[in-house]
């Protein structure tokens, strides 16, 4: 049986996890696993459609970085397919682990994946001092902040630190650093 994965970073990226589900539908995968969610978050549908797969099946992605954060997971994922002899099929690369050739390919492409995304993040870095070093980098807004004043104001009123956080769209552990003047 073949089992697709279809996964987004935000939720402003419909168009996206249209395309995927239209790519897995289209190479005859009978269920569908998706999901909006960052790569770094808890993905409940990969869990899902993993746990899904049995022996012979074939889990199906459009791209790797749908599937993997890096080279690591990758690997994790893969280590735990292969021991219930479920294959991956990666399907912009054209690539299978069925075979030999398509596992090598998978292990050489995730480590060109992860060196790329280790680039990207160093050359962030290096914009972001440069922008600091010329005064023009302020970081992000603080929102929790600036929420500061309706926050204890929300606190004297009897509101629940954990009710004023989904309130106001603040973590709960900004309310509490606010209470604490911490910050």
């Amino acid at each position: 049986m073949l089992i697709g994965y279809a996964r987004t970073s935000t939720l402003e990226q419909k168009a996206s996890l249209e395309a995927q589900r239209e790519s897995l539908r289209a190479v005859g995968c009978e269920r569908v696993y998706e999901e909006q969610v960052s790569s770094v978050a808890p993905r409940e549908a990969l869990r899902a459609a993993m746990v899904f797969c049995r022996e012979g099946d074939t889990l199906v992605v459009t791209k790797l970085d749908r599937l993997a954060r890096s080279v690591k997971h990758l690997g994790e994922i893969v280590e735990d397919l292969e021991s219930r002899r479920v294959d991956l099929r990666v399907l912009n690369l054209g690539l299978d682990t069925s075979n030999a050739t398509g596992k090598l390919m998978l292990n050489v492409l995730g480590s060109v994946a992860q060196f790329e995304r280790e680039m990207m993040l160093e050359r962030q870095r290096e914009g972001i001092a440069k922008a600091k070093a010329l005064g023009k980098y302020k970081g992000r807004k603080p929102t929790a902040k600036a929420k500061a004043r309706e926050v204890k104001r929300l606190l004297a009123e009897g509101k629940g630190k954990r009710e004023i956080s989904r309130c106001l769209g603040i973590s709960e552990r900004s309310v509490y650093r606010i209470v604490a003047g911490v910050g």
